[in-house]
């Protein structure tokens, strides 16, 4: 089993910093992807950034330059550092990650933490 515990959500004035945290528990499966998925209120689910297990990343284009993801692979963890925020970042944030075997693979998500920008 796999899940995964986030952190760091909370109020943060615009153009300040925050940190998300997601660490993800198992001891029978392997780490595939880690990533970072957001949910606006009235908008659809969107990737935010993920992080493969050999470094590779994608960014959405709203947050290239702001936002930075990272991995420790030891400690299956994912951080999000998001860097000179904005009121439209305001959204529920979830981790996600896919793990398993060699043939096999299962999706998992986070319960979601809220990050709200104030201006």
């Amino acid at each position: 089993q796999v899940q995964l515990v986030e952190s760091g959500g909370g109020l943060v004035q615009a153009g300040g910093s925050l940190r998300l945290s997601c660490v993800a528990s198992t001891s029978a499966q392997d780490i595939r992807t880690m990533a970072w998925y957001r949910q606006a209120p009235g908008k659809e689910r969107e990737l935010v950034a993920s992080i493969s297990t050999n470094g590779t990343t994608k960014y959405r284009d709203s947050v290239k330059g702001r936002f930075t993801i990272s991995m420790d692979n030891a400690k299956k963890t994912a951080n999000l550092q998001m860097n000179s925020v904005k009121p439209e970042d305001t959204a529920i944030y979830t981790c996600y990650a896919r793990a398993g075997w060699v043939k096999y693979e299962f999706d998992y998500w986070g319960p979601g933490t809220q990050v709200t920008v104030s201006s």
